[in-house]
């Protein structure tokens, strides 16, 4: 039963963030759905201790997505940026692949020329 309940949980959360990801430029929705694909699936097996503190940290994710998203909804001009900065004491506990996944993912956010050619659809 409670089996079932996380695996809710966690598909919940896992739908809100992709929902949440249409609000953004359409590169960085590309680039965002692409991430959170890869660490849910990445994560799938993870030990209950670590996907608790995996869930946190996507909810606090998600939290500030749902902010970001409501204030560009109140902006005329789109000068909301999406994002948010890294505290210095977060980084000490991160492992080295992560920092290494970090940094690659800082590196494509703010390539001048993206990886995908993503267009929107004229309508």
């Amino acid at each position: 039963m409670a089996a079932s309940v996380h695996v809710s949980k966690v598909r919940s959360l896992y739908k809100r963030i992709l929902v949440l990801h249409r609000f953004l430029p359409i590169d960085l929705r590309a680039l965002g759905d692409q991430y959170v694909k890869d660490e849910f699936r990445r994560h799938k097996s993870a030990a209950a201790e670590e996907a608790k503190g995996f869930m946190a940290e996507w909810e606090n994710y998600k939290a500030t997505m749902q902010t970001q998203v409501l204030e560009s909804a109140g902006e005329q001009n789109s000068s909301v940026k999406f994002g948010a900065n890294l505290p210095e004491g977060k980084l000490g506990s991160f492992q080295e692949d992560q920092i290494g996944q970090l940094y690659e993912l800082m590196l494509e956010s703010t390539k001048s020329t993206r990886q995908f050619d993503i267009q929107e659809d004229s309508k």
